[in-house]
């Protein structure tokens, strides 16, 4: 028995100092000190022993199972601390290393465009303004001398929000006009810049939302010779010095359309004609390109009714 013991306890140390993971070393404990294990199985044969001998082999057997205990917690250790040691070097952040950059997004054209028209009326006095783009019908059309039956008004143009046609995505920034003209101080010099909406088919040149840009001036003395600077002005710190405007007459009530050429580049902004200057952004500034439409004054209707200031030394007129 004796032999037994110290035999078990060689081939128990060896394989535990061999074992390579924890699913190894727990198979070892099971297998030499298990209920069914290798030791249990030799202690059963301390019937067999004489009273004399049954004390030291007792002892024997205490000690080997100790000393392989020992052995198992000292493996487990072991393992234990290699794992952590292959953890930590995998998840090791080297905060010497440069960080990654993050790349940031760039401004849309049209915001880019939009930002420098702001910048330039600002420059030549004007206040900007935005205004809601839900809007009652009322402002969108009534105050702006577009009556019921209008074309405009109908549903195939305009998207409402309600079966009376009472509220509306508005159509122009001119829903504005009325609104500043109600509640500014004279003189008046305002710009509106914002998202406009129709229901036109998708094309190159068309979509169902678009960007206007508009402005109202009412002041005293004032032609549409202060008009055509302010616009020539305009082209000329948008494009550059050597811009060229056309002005031509247009359809609408007294009104003109817009051109411009670059003299640079030869290239030349052919003007589109549409109700009032809105300035409507098709391209971006990338391409230098950009769709003026016509300029023109305000009814004197429209004006004494939303200001009643039906004084013929005031003007009015919209770019």
């Amino acid at each position: 028995m004796k032999e037994q013991l110290e035999h078990l306890a060689a081939e128990s140390l060896e394989a535990v100092a061999a074992a390579n993971d924890m699913a190894a070393l727990d198979a070892l404990r099971v297998k030499y000190l298990g209920k069914k294990g290798a030791l249990t199985a030799i202690l059963k044969q301390m019937g067999r022993l004489s009273a004399e001998e049954r004390p030291a082999m007792g002892q024997l057997a205490n000690s080997v199972r100790a000393e392989l205990e020992a052995a198992l917690d000292g493996r487990r250790a072991e393992l234990e601390a290699a794992a952590m040691e292959a953890r930590l070097e995998a998840e090791a952040l080297d905060v010497t290393l440069p960080g990654k950059r993050t790349r940031a997004g760039r401004k849309h054209p049209m915001d880019v465009v939009i930002d420098e028209l702001k910048d330039i009326f600002v420059g030549m006095g004007f206040e900007i303004d935005d205004g809601p783009e839900v809007e009652e019908s009322v402002y969108n059309f009534d105050r702006l001398n577009t009556d019921e039956g209008h074309p405009a008004r109908e549903w195939t143009d305009t998207f409402y929000l309600d079966e009376e046609s009472r509220t509306l995505l508005r159509t122009q920034t001119s829903n504005m006009e009325p609104r500043i003209m109600e509640t500014r101080e004279l003189p008046i010099r305002a710009a509106v810049f914002g998202r406009c909406y129709r229901k036109d088919e998708v094309d190159a040149t068309h979509s169902p939302m678009f960007h206007q840009m508009e402005g109202v001036v009412v002041d005293e003395h004032i032609t549409f010779a202060d008009l055509k600077g302010l616009l020539h002005n305009m082209a000329v710190q948008l494009y550059g010095p050597n811009t060229v405007t056309r002005f031509r007459p247009h359809h609408t009530y007294p009104s003109f359309a817009l051109g411009s050429s670059l003299s640079s580049t030869g290239m030349t902004l052919s003007s589109t004609c549409i109700y009032a200057l809105e300035s409507i952004f098709c391209l971006s500034r990338l391409y230098r390109s950009l769709s003026y439409s016509t300029a023109i004054s305000y009814h004197p209707h429209m004006v004494d009714s939303l200001m009643m200031i039906p004084d013929s030394r005031y003007c009015c007129i919209r770019r």
